[in-house]
């Protein structure tokens, strides 16, 4: 039996299932997809463990605003976003995207294995 599987992730992004369920989608360019399905097309998350960026839902977080979404930056879990139906999912991927450090980001030298230079 394995005791490990490799995944390609970079960083992983958590949306809670139950403010997204709540919140009836609201995202995407007609108002119906939900967030977690609109961040992994933005940010190129991809699915499964093959992607360069997890983009997963999570039972529920426990703070359950009214109208909008839980989501926290695993790399950054000290601040947790509340994001309103509504938002467009390019605000969203780039409040994540400047919260996520430079290895993390799906393009990037560093996430591509490009060597950094020593700071």
């Amino acid at each position: 039996m394995k005791t490990h599987v490799r995944s390609d992730w970079r960083g992983a992004i958590l949306v809670c299932r139950k403010c997204g369920k709540k919140a009836g989608g609201g995202f995407g360019p007609k108002g119906k997809t939900s967030l977690t399905k609109a961040l992994r097309k933005e940010m190129h998350g991809g699915k499964g463990r093959k992607a360069r960026l997890g983009v997963v839902e999570v039972g529920c977080l426990g703070v359950c605003p009214k109208h909008a979404v839980t989501v926290v930056d695993a790399s950054r879990p000290g601040e947790w976003l509340i994001v309103p139906a509504g938002t467009p999912v390019e605000e969203v991927a780039a409040r994540l995207d400047a919260a996520t450090p430079t290895a993390a980001r799906p393009g990037s030298a560093a996430a591509d294995g490009a060597r950094q230079p020593p700071v």
